[in-house]
C-alpha cells in the first residue's frame, strides 16, 4: 500500500514538473519570437534611414569613371602611405599606396611609391615590376618619378623599359 501511495503522489508530481517545463519552454519561445519581431522592425527602420541618406547625397559626389584619375583619393592615400612608410610600417604603407594606384591607374608617382613599399618589405620582384612601370610611363609631368624609378632599377639590377 505504501508503494501505491508513492505512485499516486509521484505521477501527478511528474506531470506537474513536465507541464511546468513545457510552460517554461513555451515562454522562452514566445520571448524569442518577440525579440525577433523587434529586431526585424529595427532592421527595417535602419534600411529606411540608409535609403534616406543615400537620397540626400549630392550629385556632385559622382564616382570617377573607370580609367580616369581621382586625384583627391590618390593624394589622401599617398599622404597616409607616406606616414606609415616613415613609421616603418611597410605593409600598411603598401596598402595605402595601392589605393592611390587604384585611384589613378598607371600614375608614375603611385607606381614609384608602390615599388618603394615592396622594396622596403623585401619583395624585390614586385618592386622591380612597379619601378619598370613608373620608368616607362611617358608622362612628361612626372619626369622626376620616372628618373627615380630608373635609378632604382639600376641599383636593383632590373631592366628599364
Amino acid at each position: 500500500m505504501t508503494n501505491s501511495l508513492g505512485r499516486v503522489i509521484l505521477v501527478p508530481l511528474v506531470a506537474l514538473i513536465a507541464c511546468s517545463a513545457a510552460a517554461c519552454l513555451q515562454a522562452a519561445i514566445d520571448q524569442n519570437k518577440s525579440l525577433i519581431e523587434q529586431q526585424q522592425a529595427q532592421l527595417q527602420q535602419m534600411q529606411q534611414d540608409i535609403a534616406a541618406l543615400r537620397a540626400q547625397q549630392s550629385p556632385s559626389a559622382a564616382p570617377v569613371p573607370p580609367g580616369q584619375c581621382d586625384a583627391g583619393v590618390m593624394a589622401k592615400a599617398t599622404r597616409s602611405g607616406g606616414e606609415k612608410f616613415a613609421a616603418n610600417d611597410f605593409a600598411k604603407a603598401l596598402g595605402y599606396y595601392q589605393d592611390a594606384l587604384a585611384a589613378c591607374p598607371g600614375n608614375p608617382r603611385a607606381e614609384l611609391n608602390v615599388a618603394r613599399a615592396y622594396e622596403a618589405s623585401g619583395n624585390r620582384a614586385d618592386a622591380i615590376e612597379h619601378y619598370q612601370r613608373a620608368a616607362a610611363s611617358g608622362d612628361p609631368s612626372e619626369h622626376d618619378a620616372e628618373e627615380q624609378a630608373r635609378a632604382a632599377l639600376t641599383r636593383l639590377g632590373g631592366r628599364s623599359n
